[in-house]
């Protein structure tokens, strides 16, 4: 029955996870087919992002990296993959109980031989396989296009290995956190308004952490936690900040477990 759930899930995750899949190969061709032109026109690249205020820099990961090598203009093309996988991972965690309780049949799943907790495990392991797959997609389609269109010239690749090595606990922060607050909510009708806000509403969060110099908003968002310009900086990651994501995720799912197995399950009369 486990099993059945799990691949249930994964089906119906199908269409989703090619359409996340494409989009984010998609982006990745078009951002890093523009570097050649970005490349040739380095000196007056550099000359208008001196015009920008600092703050502007920092707020839309501009700052201190060199968007003409090839390292720095990935980083740049990374954040907006950041926005893609954090939409995809929001929407996954905010159907993964909702949308069967929107459409009053969860009392099916919940009057078979199986616990909650089984149930809500099988969906968070179809959940999670279908985001690795598209984290595959982002690794693959990375490193195809900077190879295609560098045009021989030299970068170091372990920043770029750094920032997609993050990519799996950024998603399950997200996915994490949509179960959690969907568990909240008395009945979500649509999920895509509530991925939205979860996941912009932490882009936004970290773009005006940096445009106000609060330094505490960057506690609470992931786009903080994994900013893709201190990785090139410093080539390593931010770890006291990695640590509150993994402990994000920890509160989340024992929320999560804990709320789905007391909570009551919307039936049909």
């Amino acid at each position: 029955m486990k099993a059945n759930i799990y691949w249930f899930e994964l089906r119906r995750k199908r269409n989703s996870l090619l359409i996340w899949s494409a989009s984010i190969a998609l982006v990745a061709l078009l951002y890093m087919g523009l570097f050649p032109t970005f490349a040739d026109y380095a000196a007056v690249l550099q000359e208008t992002l001196k015009r920008l205020p600092p703050e502007y820099l920092e707020a839309f990961g501009m700052a201190g990296v060199d968007l003409s090598s090839v390292t720095g203009y990935y980083s740049f093309v990374f954040t907006f993959l950041q926005i893609l996988l954090a939409l995809q991972a929001s929407n996954y965690g905010f159907g993964l109980i909702a949308v069967e309780e929107g459409q009053m049949i969860s009392d099916f799943l919940v009057s078979k031989p199986v616990t909650r907790a089984q149930i809500l495990t099988s969906k968070l392991l179809a959940a999670f396989t279908a985001l690795t797959l598209t984290n595959a997609v982002a690794w693959a389609s990375s490193f195809i296009f900077v190879e295609m269109f560098r045009e021989g010239r030299p970068y170091d690749a372990h920043p770029m290995v750094l920032m997609l090595g993050s990519i799996a606990i950024f998603q399950v922060v997200f996915l994490s956190l949509g179960l959690a607050f969907s568990l909240l909510v008395r009945r979500v009708r649509s999920v895509a308004p509530y991925g939205l806000m979860l996941s912009f509403g932490a882009y936004v969060l970290n773009a005006f952490g940096d445009l106000l110099g609060d330094v505490k908003l960057e506690l609470i968002t992931p786009f903080r936690h994994f900013d893709p310009t201190y990785i090139v900086r410093n080539n390593a990651y931010d770890m006291p900040l990695v640590g509150l994501s993994v402990a994000m995720i920890g509160i989340s799912l024992a929320f999560s477990y804990w709320r789905y197995i007391r909570h009551d399950i919307p039936a049909v009369v």
